[in-house]
């Protein structure tokens, strides 16, 4: 499959701070003054061959240290804009890790700023949305907090999720947040049933209220929860290339999207954390095509499942789906008659 050969995507599972290349961080390290642990950037490159979740984590966050000003989050978000539209993408609901942020010192409003004023400013014939993630292994109150400070701002935002370090970090934790967020209206998702159990993929379901599941790929391991995902055809937004590089699947080839899609579970291909993981969701969709020996009709249907998943109006989501189904009858015309 090649780069003219992915579909169009609709992006649902993309940190803008993991998109934050090696180049881009030298050169707002260098235009904020701001040092860095790694020699140069051939040493931050050699950072990235990670062993587990919490260990991306830890140079993840380090790296936000360039981060300052809402300049350089325009800047970085931009960047993530210009290289995913290369790469076919057409809506794109982006998270951010406003704590992550605060934690340091910066101002929310810089956060925001340059984070949504880049979005504004998309290119041509891409929507976007923005969606602000709560960190799983920080304190409730704070979170509570820093909703009520998201609400109070000028920035519109599509609605909340939940990231961060799973494991021993249960969505149920996050109750109180979640209620106070469906009563104002937001939009709900977690990442659930990544590193941690299919039950935290229940509990971000019945607890939370969520109406997307970020990852999920633990979900295989209950068959009921399967069953009940498959039947309400809850969005499972599943990065490929992310779950090799944090070991939490040994190969593409092991990965089990295919078993997902052969379940009836609505399932869709993303990046994650671009830049740290080795591919954007071209590159994905490109990889698990090759390596799970996907059909074009399985390819279109993580395509359409992306879609559907979307957080759009119907006259936009009837435009993706039209695009879509342009490119696959583009497709099925090029391939030869037997």
């Amino acid at each position: 499959m090649s780069a003219q050969d992915t579909p169009p995507a609709v992006e649902l599972h993309v940190h803008v701070e993991g998109t934050l290349e090696p180049e881009l961080i030298g050169e707002l390290a260098d235009r904020g003054g701001v040092a860095l642990p790694s020699a140069d950037l051939d040493d931050l490159r050699a950072r990235y061959a990670f062993t587990d979740l919490g260990h991306f984590l830890d140079l993840y966050y380090a790296n936000m240290a360039v981060l300052r000003t809402a300049e350089d989050f325009a800047a970085m978000t931009r960047a993530y804009l210009e290289r995913a539209a290369e790469g076919g993408v057409r809506h794109v609901e982006l998270f951010v890790d406003p704590q992550a942020h605060l934690a340091r010192g910066v101002p929310l409003e810089a956060v925001l700023e340059g984070v949504a004023g880049a979005l504004a400013a998309a290119p041509v014939g891409m929507t976007t949305g923005l969606i602000p993630c709560f960190l799983r292994d920080r304190p409730v109150a704070e979170a509570l907090e820093v909703l009520d400070a998201l609400v109070r701002s000028d920035v519109a935002f599509l609605g909340v999720g939940l990231d961060s370090a799973e494991v021993g970090h249960p969505p149920s934790d996050f109750a109180e947040v979640y209620a106070r967020a469906r009563a104002e209206g937001l939009r709900l998702v977690a990442h659930a049933g990544e590193e941690g159990p299919a039950a935290y993929v229940t509990e971000a379901l019945d607890v939370l209220g969520v109406e997307r599941i970020d990852h999920g790929i633990r979900s295989l391991d209950d068959p009921a929860l399967v069953r009940r995902l498959a039947e309400a055809a809850v969005p499972l937004t599943v990065c490929p290339l992310s779950n090799v590089r944090l070991r939490a699947v040994d190969t593409l080839a092991d990965h089990p999207l295919a078993r997902m899609l052969d379940a009836g579970l609505a399932v869709s291909v993303h990046s994650d954390d671009p830049a740290y993981f080795g591919g954007y969701v071209d590159d994905n969709h490109r990889a698990v095509a090759e390596a799970l020996e996907l059909s074009p009709d399985q390819v279109r249907t993580l395509a359409e499942n992306a879609v559907e998943a979307a957080f759009v109006d119907d006259a936009r989501r009837a435009e993706l789906r039209a695009e879509v189904a342009a490119w696959a009858a583009g497709r099925d015309g090029a391939r030869p008659s037997s």
